[in-house]
C-alpha cells in the first residue's frame, strides 16, 4: 500500500535534519504518498521521487511535493540514479524487490558511498493492491534477524517487533 506505518516519523525526520545536509540532493524511491516529502521538504531539501505506479502520482499529486517525478522501475535505471543523487530514501520499498535485487542494490550504493535510509515492515504479505502487482512483497519474511543476515551493510537506526528503519554502516 502507498502508506505506511507512522512509528518513529519524528526520529527519522530528527535523524535526517541532523544528519543529512540540505544541500544534498535525495531521490526518495517509491514515495507512495509522498510521506518523506511531507516530513522534511519544508526545511529546504532539495527531492525527487522515481515511483513506478503511475496511478500514484497522480492520485497523491506527487509532482507537487518533489522537484522532479520519474515514472519508472528503479531497477532499470540504478546505476543512472546512484551516480545523480547524494541521499537515498527507500521507505516500505526493500521488500518489494526480490532478495537478489535487494542485495545488488544496496551493495551498489554502499561501493558508490551513498547514503541511505530504509524502512521496512518486518513479517507482512501483501500481495496486489487496487491493481498494483508492484505492491507485493516478494521479501515477506523480514525481520531483524533475516535483516541482519540478509543486508549486513545495513545499520539498525529504530523500529519496534512491526517495522525498523535502517541506515548505512
Amino acid at each position: 500500500m502507498p502508506i505506511s506505518f507512522d512509528f518513529y516519523k519524528d526520529v527519522v525526520k530528527d535523524w535526517i535534519l541532523q544528519n543529512i545536509s540540505n544541500d544534498l540532493y535525495i531521490l526518495d524511491i517509491g514515495p507512495g504518498i509522498g510521506t518523506y516529502s511531507d516530513l522534511i521538504r519544508s526545511y529546504g531539501y532539495k527531492m525527487d521521487a522515481v515511483e513506478i505506479w503511475q496511478p500514484y502520482i497522480d492520485q497523491y499529486d506527487l509532482k507537487n511535493k518533489y522537484d522532479n517525478v520519474y515514472n519508472e522501475d528503479i531497477l532499470n535505471k540504478t546505476v543512472e540514479f546512484i551516480e545523480q543523487y547524494d541521499f537515498f530514501i527507500l521507505g516500505d520499498v526493500l521488500e518489494h524487490l526480490s532478495v537478489e535485487n535487494g542485495q545488488n542494490f544496496i551493495k551498489l550504493l554502499q561501493s558508490k558511498n551513498k547514503k541511505y535510509l530504509i524502512a521496512i515492515p518486518y513479517s507482512l504479505e501483501q500481495g496486489e493492491y487496487e491493481g498494483n502487482v508492484y505492491e507485493t512483497h516478494l521479501q515477506p519474511d523480514l525481520t531483524p534477524e533475516i535483516m541482519s543476515t540478509r543486508y549486513p551493510e545495513l545499520k539498525f537506526l529504530c523500529g519496534n517487533e512491526l517495522y525498523g528503519y535502517y541506515i548505512n554502516k
